[in-house]
């Protein structure tokens, strides 16, 4: 970095990526800034600089030498022993001439593989704005396990749950379907089937059993549904709307009722057929399918929210809760980088939705449907796709 990039940072403010200190007197406030950074997006911090003001103090040689020889203050030995587990962490010296020659310490930090990272007294941190907070909400602490491919939501056991809220019929179709085999046939008992396809785990559902082989899932999970809403007009706020569903079952009864929903709330028009026709849907069905599918199988289900298909006069919304996982963007996502983030829920869905699981549903959506617009909310945690309506639906 040189200097005139590194004034530009600073005179842009603290941010949840980039921190001030005039000085490190403490390895353990040190430390809890690598832990909130490695837990969040990563970052730097510029160490010379004083906090909130951002005024330009510099370092000598001898407080230089001081982060990075031997002693309690090292900046290497701090990120190895008191971030639990240790990071790696790179440091630069960048020289600002205004005048009289200042030095800045930058150590960068990566977001880190390993969620969550806790300093030597357990503590979790996360940058919050430009600071940082403690985490101690289970399901926030889930989520960092998650967003470092610790720990699935939908392989978790559903507390309550027993062999007698499986559907049979449903898993024995679903069984017959992938093997060409009835479970007997393939010498299995029905709970041997349920336990090899991770439906049940020590007695109790797991939740992408809950939610594909379920008699009723959300008598289990009442947030895991489909709101739907059609308004009128243009703005969330309108207490008028045309129809309004809480759309429930498992994964597939939702998707089709969530379909069924568009189709009856959004227009069908000839486009370009002979007047005897049946009226195509106005926004790509395809599309539709698409995004809906992705909504249910690739949402955060740590997050205790449902997802939400609203449809306005200009356009229609879909909202997942949870962002993009694994730093995953929007640019990547158009051309079918796939990070699964629900293996269990996908590896249903190939044999029980029109489903392909090969990371092309948003390429396929997206050439029916050019000009849906996506959206990864990284503060809202919320991923959110928006297609415009024709003109003449409004």
């Amino acid at each position: 970095m040189n200097a005139i990039e590194l004034l530009d940072i600073i005179n842009s403010g603290e941010t949840s990526r980039v921190q001030f200190k005039e000085k490190i007197t403490s390895a353990d406030q040190l430390a809890a800034e690598m832990v909130a950074m490695s837990n969040s997006l990563g970052g730097m911090i510029l160490v010379g600089v004083k906090d909130k003001t951002g005024e330009i103090v510099g370092l000598s040689n001898a407080e230089l030498q001081k982060y990075n020889q031997p002693t309690p203050l090292n900046i290497g030995n701090i990120a190895t022993d008191k971030v639990i587990p240790n990071i790696y962490v790179t440091t630069e010296v960048v020289s600002i001439d205004n005048g009289d020659s200042k030095k800045i310490l930058v150590i960068y930090i990566k977001e880190g593989i390993n969620k969550p990272y806790k300093d030597r007294n357990l503590d979790i941190w996360v940058k919050q704005v430009d600071g940082k907070r403690r985490v101690s909400d289970n399901a926030e602490i889930l989520r960092l396990y998650q967003s470092s491919a610790n720990l699935s939501a939908d392989e978790m056991e559903v507390y309550g749950t027993s062999l007698g809220d499986v559907n049979n019929d449903r898993f024995e179709q679903y069984f017959k379907k992938e093997f060409q085999k009835t479970i007997e046939e393939e010498g299995l008992t029905f709970e041997q089937a349920l336990k090899r396809k991770k439906v049940i785990r020590n007695g109790k559902l797991t939740l992408a059993g809950v939610l594909f082989f379920g008699k009723e899932p959300q008598n289990y999970k009442p947030a895991f549904c489909i709101k739907a809403v059609s308004f009128w007009g243009n703005s969330i706020g309108g207490n008028e709307y045309r129809d309004s569903r809480d759309i429930i079952g498992t994964i597939p009864d939702m998707f089709y009722e969530g379909i069924k929903f568009f189709d009856v709330n959004l227009k069908h028009t000839q486009q370009g057929q002979n007047f005897n026709s049946p009226g195509i849907l106005e926004i790509s069905k395809i599309a539709l399918e698409e995004l809906l599918q992705n909504a249910l199988l690739h949402r955060d289900y740590f997050r205790n929210s449902p997802i939400r298909l609203m449809i306005f006069d200009n356009r229609v919304e879909i909202i997942s809760p949870g962002k993009l996982p694994n730093n995953l963007t929007v640019e990547e996502i158009k051309y079918g980088n796939p990070v699964i983030r629900n293996n269990q829920l996908v590896s249903y869905a190939i044999h029980i939705l029109p489903y392909k699981g090969l990371g092309s549903g948003i390429r396929r959506a997206l050439e029916s449907q050019p000009d849906i617009q996506f959206f990864n909310n990284i503060e809202g945690e919320q991923f959110i796709v928006k297609i415009p309506r024709p003109e003449t639906s409004n």
